[in-house]
């Protein structure tokens, strides 16, 4: 029963609605914001789209989308954090808030906020030009311990795949040199080119220069082989604990009520197992990987304390 419903006369009930937001019954009874602190037409967007575009049903509100990009997707999320802790404003997470946060760039923090929900996965994947002296990992990493530092990766430097690629060399005791490109789609091309020996990518940016017999993947990230490549093992398989996807979930300010952040998990825990749903997500590249909020919130625990022993190798 919230503050509203009670029958509590004259100054408690004023000293209880200053205490925590008032939530009605009928949550939501009106739209609810969805700020995705990226550009439109990206990979965030694009997702996070399909999310609000199909919430309705499960809802019963609509959830406008507002984008609010720049540095990193924390200008967005600081607008998302200041709003009012009242259940009608949402914004999405990534692993770039993390590294962002491990590394300085912001003082916003994962906690800052109330994670309510992960949604969507995207493996990332390990890939390698097919001119090199390997084609599996196993002989990569042989390669690499006995030549350390030689050979080059291409990453987003301070982002998720500086972070990714320092969590494998973390792993598996390599030593290689980090080389920033701005796009997944520009470091690929790089490798195609042959300015690079390796770098992280994904199927959507990588998997027809896989096919045409220019790159090879030789590792995902995923936690379980996934189907369009089923040849390809993973770094679980190969020996470390490591699940490597971009993640992206849904967070509250933080004090929202306790009700409306359960009816949103509720909404977004049907939706994750709508046919409709997961088959635009996997159009889009991704995956739909539901967690709700104890999952997601250890999720990014465990995240964070990765992110934060890395903080020096991935600082721009």
């Amino acid at each position: 029963m919230t503050y509203m419903t009670r029958t509590i006369a004259g100054f408690g009930l004023a000293i209880a609605t200053l205490a925590q937001p008032a939530i009605a019954q009928g949550y939501p009874e009106k739209p609810v914001e969805f700020i995705v602190p990226w550009s439109p037409g990206g990979g965030s967007d694009t997702l996070m789209r399909l999310v609000a575009n199909n919430i309705t049903p499960f809802l019963g509100e609509e959830m406008p989308v507002i984008n609010i990009p720049g540095v990193g997707g924390t200008v967005g999320l600081t607008e998302a954090s200041r709003r009012a802790a009242d259940g009608y404003t949402v914004s999405q997470v990534h692993e770039g808030l993390l590294a962002a946060t491990a590394t300085g760039l912001t003082d916003l923090a994962w906690d800052d906020f109330e994670p309510i929900a992960l949604m969507t996965a995207s493996a990332q994947f390990l890939v390698a030009a097919t001119d090199q002296p390997y084609d599996t990992f196993e002989g990569l990493v042989e390669y690499a311990q006995a030549n350390p530092g030689e050979l080059t990766i291409g990453v987003t430097l301070g982002g998720v795949p500086h972070l990714h690629a320092a969590m494998i060399a973390e792993a598996f005791d390599l030593d290689w040199r980090y080389v920033g490109y701005e796009g997944t789609g520009e470091r690929v091309r790089a490798l195609v080119g042959g300015n690079l020996d390796l770098a992280i990518g994904d199927i959507s940016s990588s998997l027809q220069f896989v096919e045409n017999g220019d790159l090879v993947f030789l590792a995902a990230g995923s936690t379980e082989r996934l189907p369009q490549t089923p040849d390809v093992p993973t770094l679980m398989e190969l020996g470390s604990d490591l699940d490597l996807s971009i993640t992206r979930g849904i967070v509250m300010p933080k004090g929202a009520p306790d009700d409306a952040q359960a009816v949103l998990e509720a909404a977004l825990q049907n939706l994750s197992n709508d046919p409709t749903f997961i088959e635009q997500v996997n159009n889009a590249g991704a995956d739909v990987a539901f967690r709700g909020q104890d999952g997601y919130t250890a999720y990014l625990t465990n995240l964070a304390a990765s992110v934060d022993r890395l903080a020096e190798v991935i600082a721009p």
